[in-house]
């Protein structure tokens, strides 16, 4: 099974700016399990109480409105390329034309709110203590999971009620780490998500029928002299799979599918680097519905983890290519609905917003070029692996990594006059200065401050790279680290309208085991 399938775009309905308005209020920041009696009999009405059968959750981790509308805007730039001539068409009473860019699937889904993210001590708040909202309504700290702010009382998960209470099979799929902290919140109770060993051993002792993507961090705990997770995992009767010609052949479960090809951290590889003959996020969906299906009903949580992981290093066009990958997989989602329409409710979110992201920069005043993103041949950290390392072990010459940066993100120092990836004189001097840092570990002259506001964590020539290509094309990023801002939650299906409004994340837990009727 190769995901072939081009990604699911759909034109933008005329409403779209005010469908995802916000609509009232946030709902109390201290809603800890379920919404009051009188706002239940309010939101869930006797025609709305039934039951969906089917449940998928879609998170993009590090996923909030930038991070969609930039991919949404950048299939536009690519599909329709008048749209982003600096002169329009007309219309036949002289008026501006310009046909607006195609949208990601779920961005018309029926229903559209806004959940606010921040947990007990931030309001940039983490992965583990996001997750832990939607996976149990409860806020705790960043880096804790399912549990309260002392770490000595755990919280039930969403996953583990509809298992446990109504006989639902449960799915958990990851582009990252299976025990990493998205995934690891439907079924793990950690007061830190560092502790990949006993998350894995969660995992083991979850019961679930099915896992699948990234592989396991720690396998054999941090100092490497435990029993092996899959080891455990096969004991425990998982059929442990990692590659995809015994994937192909999985009927049913419980089953851990570790992706065949990992790449950076023991996670799938970047939707950029991935090629034809690997399974993208969408064919895991797809075998997840194969495995899961049956008469009680399931639970899909599916992840787009490195969405998030781009959004730190400031990979613009990683971030959108794993965006769409993301839509992708709602696809399949999408297209199972439609043979069980009265059955089935598909939720798309993100658990926070990383880096910042932003379309617009001053370089570009109120101009956008994102058809030049498509210039990114590879990922920042696929670079990283595979170029800067060789650049520092044989002091490959400037020269020489110029001609690289142009064949991979388009980046020239000379062209036709008008051709926007021309390099300036000021850019061609970061990308030196950034060379000489990574290559030579020359000092850069800068205080410490600066370079950390210029390069992070990361490689100073790989972030210069995707700093210039990301500004050229008319978008930027604030941070390295995690936002504050809220992030969308769109429905399809089976009591979508619920999610229409402007609420806490705890809200997505609750609305979902109020309907679900879980205890």
């Amino acid at each position: 099974m190769n995901w072939k399938r081009p990604l699911a775009i759909t034109l933008a309905a005329a409403t779209f700016g005010t469908t995802l308005a916000a609509c009232g209020a946030p709902a109390d920041s201290g809603a800890q399990a379920s919404s009051t009696p009188a706002a239940q009999a309010q939101n869930l009405s006797n025609e709305a109480v039934k039951a969906p059968k089917y449940v998928f959750l879609f998170i993009g981790d590090g996923m909030s409105y930038p991070q969609i509308q930039s991919t949404a805007d950048y299939l536009g730039a690519l599909e329709d390329a008048d749209y982003w001539q600096a002169e329009p068409s007309l219309d036949d009473n002289g008026g501006a034309v310009l046909d607006g860019p195609s949208y990601l699937n779920f961005i018309n889904f029926e229903a559209a709110g806004s959940a606010v993210t921040y947990d007990s001590n931030s309001f940039c708040p983490d992965s583990a203590s996001t997750a832990t909202s939607i996976s149990t309504g409860h806020k705790t700290y960043s880096g804790t999971i399912n549990m309260d702010e002392t770490g000595t009382t755990a919280y039930e998960t969403i996953a583990e009620k509809v298992h446990d209470q109504l006989g639902m099979k449960v799915g958990v799929i990851s582009s990252v780490n299976l025990n990493h902290a998205t995934p690891a919140a439907f079924y793990a109770h950690q007061a830190s998500r560092n502790d990949y060993y006993e998350i894995g051993l969660e995992l083991v002792d979850s019961g679930f029928e099915y896992f699948a993507g990234g592989g396991l961090l720690k396998p054999t705990g941090a100092e490497g002299d435990q029993a092996d997770l899959y080891t455990l995992a096969e004991e425990a009767g998982y059929n442990v799979v990692k590659t995809q010609a015994e994937a192909e052949q999985v009927t049913e479960g419980p089953v851990v599918i570790v992706d065949e090809h990992l790449a950076d951290g023991d996670a799938m590889a970047y939707e950029l680097d991935r090629t034809d003959d690997m399974w993208a996020l969408a064919d895991y969906v797809e075998k997840g519905i194969e495995v899961l299906d049956n008469d009680k009903g399931f639970f899909m949580m599916c992840e787009g983890g490195k969405i998030d992981w781009a959004c730190h290093a400031n990979d613009a066009a990683s971030s959108i290519h794993d965006t769409k990958a993301l839509a992708d997989a709602v696809q399949v989602a999408i297209d199972f609905a439609e043979e069980h329409p009265d059955e089935t409710l598909i939720l798309v979110t993100g658990d926070h917003e990383t880096g910042g992201l932003t379309i617009g920069f001053a370089g570009t005043d109120y101009d956008t070029y994102l058809n030049l993103l498509e210039s990114q041949k590879i990922s920042f950290a696929k670079y990283d692996s595979d170029y800067v390392a060789a650049y520092k072990e044989n002091k490959t010459s400037f020269e020489d990594v110029l001609a690289d940066i142009e064949t991979l993100f388009g980046l020239k120092t000379e062209g036709e006059e008008g051709d926007k990836l021309v390099l300036t004189p000021y850019e061609l001097s970061q990308l030196k200065t950034a060379y000489e840092k990574s290559i030579n570990e020359t000092a850069t002259g800068m205080d410490e401050q600066q370079e950390y506001v210029m390069y992070g964590t990361y490689e100073p020539l790989t972030v210069t790279i995707t700093h210039i290509l990301n500004n050229k094309s008319g978008v930027s990023f604030t941070s390295y680290s995690h936002t504050g801002l809220p992030v969308a939650v769109l429905a399809h299906g089976v009591n979508a309208e619920q999610f229409n409004g402007y609420y806490d994340n705890t809200e997505i837990f609750n609305k979902l085991a109020d309907m679900l009727n879980v205890q």
